[in-house]
């Protein structure tokens, strides 16, 4: 069976949307694609939650690839979880990028939260060789910066 085609998107549920658009726009260097407010009811059958109101945007890196969705619950409200990696249910995005150690190096400068100390050498596994870290968005959702090994 292969009747899925692609990935298109990861929606992020987030808290204030402008802040998310700032954070993922200037400091993970995604594109702004477009954003509004929905009160569609379209919408809100799909999420299932009559009445929905969202603000919404949609952003992706500029080499292309699968959009990062952000959605904001105006109504229903939501509420923040506990978004600890261990806990079922959670999720984390992973960023590629060249140079981690610059990259980890200039986030931490702009306030971003790691998990770690420096960037992590990847000792076994198919990534052997390359390096990653754990950091988190203004809603403490996990992203992952990840260095491959030089082939």
């Amino acid at each position: 069976m292969n009747d899925i085609s692609g990935v298109n998107h990861t929606g992020l549920q987030v808290r204030d949307i402008e802040r998310s658009i700032a954070f993922y726009r200037d400091l993970i260097g995604l594109e702004l694609l477009a954003q509004r407010e929905s009160r569609a009811d379209y919408v809100a059958d799909i999420v299932g939650y009559p009445g929905a109101v969202l603000q919404m945007a949609w952003l992706r890196h500029p080499s292309g690839g699968p959009i990062v969705e952000l959605l904001q619950y105006v109504e229903p409200a939501g509420t923040p979880i506990d978004t600890a990696t261990p806990n079922p249910g959670t999720a984390h995005l992973c960023f590629t990028v060249p140079d981690i150690h610059a990259t980890f190096d200039r986030l931490k400068a702009a306030g971003v939260t790691f998990r770690s100390e420096a960037p992590v050498a990847i000792t076994h596994g198919v990534n052997q060789g390359g390096y990653a870290a754990y950091f988190t968005d203004p809603d403490g959702i996990a992203l992952e910066l990840l260095q491959p090994r030089q082939l």
